[in-house]
């Protein structure tokens, strides 16, 4: 198939060549419709103007953007989400980066990368996995555009991206769990459609496989992580003729409404049940009995994105990276046994 010259996008929207020209730069003597129709015409014939990805390598405008869902507020509440900035802040403002917050939740894909992108507001983008979408990645490849993902994108292969890995401490968590005596299993809380419950599921799923367990479809218990489910699944499990032992919990929030289920039932934590969460913060120090888990670093998360993204600015040609950062395991009252 022959490339899409800017003939075809004149011909196409039947106009003229210098019209579209004028489009590419934005002048201010063209319509607003008229701007709109060619842009659209652009997009449908995948049409890349080879003079705006040379623009965009060379001007740089000293700005990283952090692109963020506004309408997700329980993420942008969330205290991960600042130490991920921080950790993002201490590699990029030694190199007299600012750092700027994008809010995809107002703009459309095409006015989002109109605005960010082609317009140079940002020299390079970070956006976590739910946000970022096959479609995206591709624009902002062909237009050679620096970005990192936070998490991997399935089926993708052509982004750079880190993560911390939750199969693997996943993993960890219940090798402790099965350590400690436990065999009858539970997980609570996540969305289904959610890559970070996939992963943390996923990782017990497949520890307890290698020892020939498994968890029962009525013991997984999914649902908005917060303390209320937490407090409501845990119910339901211990109205059970045969509860479980010993209880994943996806986040501190569940945690916390599983503890006070179970001790509304007078059963004894970790003697008769064992509770784990992912996240040292903000609860699990702090709990009665404060609880074993996963710690993540998500400062060193941050870090590495910027490193990451920093070095694509710099080296348009890095290949294509994928890091992963290793968690550790807290053990804490929740779960000592032995």
């Amino acid at each position: 198939m022959s490339k899409i010259t800017i003939n075809d996008i004149a011909k196409a929207a039947n106009v003229a060549k210098s019209t579209v020209s004028k489009v590419l730069n934005d002048s201010p003597t063209i319509p607003e419709a008229t701007k709109i129709k060619i842009r659209d015409i652009m997009k449908e014939m995948n049409y890349i103007p080879s003079s705006i990805a040379t623009q965009l390598a060379k001007q740089s405008s000293f700005n990283i953007g952090v692109l963020i869902d506004m309408s997700r507020k329980h993420d942008f509440l969330n205290h991960f989400f600042y130490t991920i900035i921080g950790g993002i802040e201490n590699v990029i403002g030694t190199l007299n980066y600012e750092l700027t917050i994008c809010n995809s939740h107002a703009q459309s894909e095409n006015n989002f990368l109109e605005r960010l992108v082609l317009n140079k507001k940002v020299d390079g983008l970070i956006m976590d996995n739910t946000i970022l979408t096959a479609s995206l990645a591709q624009q902002l490849n062909d237009l050679r555009f620096p970005f990192v993902s936070l998490g991997g994108l399935a089926g993708v292969d052509s982004v750079s991206w880190v993560d911390i890995d939750n199969i693997q401490g996943a993993g960890m968590i219940t090798e402790h769990l099965l350590q400690q005596g436990y065999n009858n299993f539970a997980f609570i809380g996540g969305e289904t459609h959610s890559p970070l419950f996939k992963n943390r599921y996923e990782g017990v799923k497949r520890t307890l496989q290698r020892v020939g367990k498994t968890i029962r479809g009525d013991h997984l218990k999914t649902g908005f992580a917060n303390e209320e489910n937490g407090y409501r699944l845990m119910q339901e499990l211990l109205a059970q003729a045969s509860p479980p032992d010993a209880v994943v919990c996806i986040n501190n929030y569940t945690a916390f409404g599983v503890l006070k289920a179970i001790r509304e039932h007078g059963l004894s934590v970790p003697d008769e049940i064992g509770i784990v969460t992912f996240d040292n913060y903000p609860l699990a120090p702090y709990t009665t009995p404060p609880l074993t888990c996963l710690d993540l670093d998500t400062f060193e998360l941050g870090v590495t994105a910027g490193t990451m993204l920093t070095q694509r600015i710099a080296d348009p040609h890095t290949p294509v990276e994928i890091r992963s950062i290793e968690p550790s395991l807290i053990i804490r009252e929740s779960t000592r046994r032995q």
